[in-house]
């Protein structure tokens, strides 16, 4: 076996696992093949202005993630280099220092991403050195699902039938047996210096308490779905009371797994045994979804910034940091929006029917900017996506792909006794509700004085009246998306 091969530099960014990882796969074959050294890196990108670096959720999982794959790649024979900068910067350096003769990776979503990485190729290219990109994140390729006219899809169900027609993705490959490392260390930064997890104070609790990052997890979380949740998952999906949702999404976001992964084990699972079938169709479905944010994303870049209907750009929002502030809080007067807030503070994590009921209530019972909203997600969420969170946040807005409806206006009441119908999920968050009977539970305002005595709550003290009236307040949206949607017409 040669072991004089100049080393592959194999660049980890969004997809923290060893299985089903085309870059490292074709990098771990090279080493088969002719002992060709890996060197894995994980570059920790400089800010440059870029909003969409991660939030302070997500670093305190990206520690988590890092931390056990380096712990997997070490196992494998190649330690996991840590760097800070520039990417392209970076990597110059580390083809000095190594003679790196290819970059493999596999590709980002988002534009600032996708500008990094093309100029990372052209800076590369530039030395003579090739670099390799692969699709790790996706079923397929964006633009390879698209209408019979050869237009991107903008709604979702034919996208979905297109999406099924195609040919079965590819199955997932095993993780490598074992890599060669090269001829000397490379040096590498602490993960531990890079101070992504909270200290001054310590928020995190409710996250460590709630999660474990990294591929094993990963693994074990699917395994434990499928192999009993899955099976009402197209009814139990929309109860955040019960425990019907995967909760993959931040192991996909960081990926910790992969969705052909997921695919591939849904149908198993499907296929051994039938009273799984409905809720692994509807499982795989949400999957879908996610590939549609992503394929739109890719044709639309500044859906993260820009309202993809042109309209809303002169939409007459409102400045209220006041209604804002209540709202990120968990603090609106609405206890299946506040429940849902507090979960996301607490756990970094969101149960997606109260995703859309909060976002409902931001943007059309307070008029604020859906962005004000996508920021805020941004930030707090162990799951956040770039290309999920801007679609979803168009979708509740009505500027989006495959929007909304503008009068689909949520009641937070009636949607609280429809999903969580006896209380426990808003007891859970909104511990001060906890006596009050199922009856008043998502309008203790209404609740007779000795109900709310005997429940030991006393409104605007231990938890405020509702910020907005939400009768008003819809009528007040309607007339602001009807004006709009009248003036573009």
């Amino acid at each position: 076996m040669k072991t004089d091969q100049a080393p592959i530099l194999v660049w980890f960014r969004t997809d923290l696992r060893l299985a089903d990882n085309p870059a490292l796969t074709a990098a771990a074959t090279a080493t088969a093949q002719d002992g060709t050294p890996v060197i894995p890196v994980y570059i920790r990108e400089e800010d440059g202005g870029d909003p969409w670096l991660p939030g302070g959720a997500s670093r305190w999982w990206l520690h988590g993630s890092l931390e056990r794959l380096g712990k997997a790649l070490e196992t494998l024979g190649s330690p996991l280099v840590l760097r800070s900068g520039d990417p392209a910067t970076v990597l110059e350096s580390l083809v000095e220092e190594t003679g790196a003769q290819a970059v493999l990776c596999n590709r980002r979503a988002g534009p600032s991403a996708i500008a990094r990485d093309r100029r990372v190729g052209k800076r590369l290219t530039a030395r003579g050195v090739t670099v390799h990109p692969h699709n790790a994140a996706l079923l397929y390729e964006p633009g390879t699902i698209r209408t019979k006219s050869d237009t991107p899809f903008r709604v979702f169900t034919p996208f979905w039938k297109a999406l099924l027609s195609m040919p079965e993705p590819p199955r997932p490959t095993r993780a490598p047996s074992g890599l060669t490392p090269p001829a000397k260390p490379v040096s590498s930064e602490s993960l531990k210096d890079w101070g992504l997890r909270p200290t001054a104070p310590d928020w995190a609790g409710g996250l460590r308490a709630r999660w474990t990052p990294g591929e094993e997890a990963a693994r074990e979380r699917l395994a434990e779905f499928l192999d009993g949740p899955v099976a009402v998952y197209a009814t139990e999906r929309d109860r955040p009371d019960h425990d019907g949702t995967s909760t993959l999404s931040p192991h996909l976001a960081f990926g910790e797994i992969g969705p052909r992964q997921i695919w591939h084990a849904a149908r198993h699972a499907a296929a051994q045994r039938h009273e799984l079938a409905s809720g692994a169709e509807a499982f795989l479905r949400e999957l879908g979804w996610r590939e549609f944010n992503h394929h739109m994303l890719r044709e639309e870049p500044d859906l993260p910034d820009t309202p993809l209907d042109a309209r809303f750009v002169h939409f007459p929002w409102r400045k209220d940091e006041s209604a804002l502030h209540a709202w990120q809080r968990g603090r609106t007067g609405y206890p299946i929006v506040d429940a849902g807030m507090r979960q996301l503070w607490r756990t970094g994590w969101m149960h997606n029917r109260v995703r859309m009921i909060v976002g409902s209530f931001l943007i059309k019972d307070l008029l604020i900017p859906w962005q004000e909203g996508e920021a805020w997600f941004w930030d707090t969420l162990v799951d956040a996506d770039i290309a999920n969170n801007a679609g979803n946040w168009q979708w509740v807005a009505g500027c989006g792909a495959d929007a909304a409806p503008f009068f689909r206006v949520f009641n937070p009441i009636l949607q609280g006794e429809k999903f969580d119908p006896e209380g426990d999920y808003v007891r859970r968050f909104v511990p001060e509700l906890a006596k009050l009977p199922s009856r008043w539970i998502h309008k203790p305002w209404q609740a007779p004085d000795g109900v709310l005595r005997e429940a030991g709550v006393r409104l605007d003290r231990d938890y405020p009246r509702p910020i907005v009236d939400h009768g008003a307040a819809r009528d007040r949206a309607l007339a602001a998306f009807g004006h709009i949607k009248t003036s573009g017409d």
